[in-house]
């Protein structure tokens, strides 16, 4: 008898929307969104978590040691410093808004992927790969835009080697259940210099240079930058928590 009684009620209340003829019936007016002031000129929005502004390492560490980041600091960049480690925020992250500013080395050393090589890995396993692919071909699910080793880029929108280039990417993290089986895969989207290049992409699981991608149940994580070797630099990094 309840069920058909809610079954009455639903079945009223979509005939009187159906004959409403005041706008003011389909208005919704709470929740209201809250105000987040834009960012101009390059800056963060009111609402980011800025993970690196040129002044100081003091949201990074050393992957595996904890440490102050040996990469070059100077003039408002950081430089990847060969041999001096990955680096990762200090901060975890899951579903977010990342904007990240790079420049491949203005001298072109390398071919392929030997060229100004880095990635930015988000909860510190999924790798959009950084790489100078500016008239230098690599293996399409490789280059730069790609979700490594899974996602060709929809584009090549590099720019010449000196420049500076934007990511902004949209993430939403996978979702494990309580025994540690992954019921909803990651998901991305990578916006290159302004061009959309991966669009709501599944993430297929860890960005693995040889085998296929793991699942492997997890929290939050630091975002990460690569030290592949090569001096690739980065500026203005923020994050939004969404």
């Amino acid at each position: 008898m309840k069920k058909l009684f809610s079954l009455l009620l639903l079945f009223c209340a979509i005939q009187l929307a159906a004959q409403t003829k005041d706008p003011k019936d389909t208005e919704v007016w709470e929740p209201e969104p809250r105000v987040v002031t834009p960012g101009t000129m390059g800056s963060p929005p009111s609402d980011a978590i800025v993970l690196f502004d040129g002044k100081n390492f003091d949201e990074w560490i050393t992957v595996g040691k904890d440490t102050k980041p040996g990469w070059k600091l100077e003039g408002g960049v950081m430089t990847v410093a060969k041999g001096a480690g990955d680096i990762a925020t200090k901060r975890s992250f899951g579903d977010c808004q990342l904007h990240v500013e790079f420049r491949t080395a203005a001298v072109v050393e390398g071919e392929g992927q030997g060229r100004s090589n880095s990635g930015v890995f988000l909860q510190s396993r999924y790798e959009v790969q950084v790489l100078d692919n500016y008239k230098n071909r690599t293996y399409s699910n490789g280059q730069a835009g790609s979700i490594y080793k899974q996602s060709i880029p929809l584009v090549n929108a590099c720019r010449p080697p000196g420049e500076w280039q934007t990511y902004d990417i949209l993430y939403t993290a996978p979702r494990f259940n309580a025994d540690g089986i992954r019921v909803a895969a990651g998901r991305i989207t990578v916006i290159h210099n302004g061009i959309v290049v991966q669009h709501n992409v599944e993430i297929q699981g860890t960005s693995e240079y040889i085998g296929l991608p793991k699942n492997i149940a997890h929290g939050n994580a630091p975002i990460v930058l690569q030290d592949h070797g090569n001096p690739v630099s980065y500026r203005n990094i923020w994050i939004r928590e969404l």
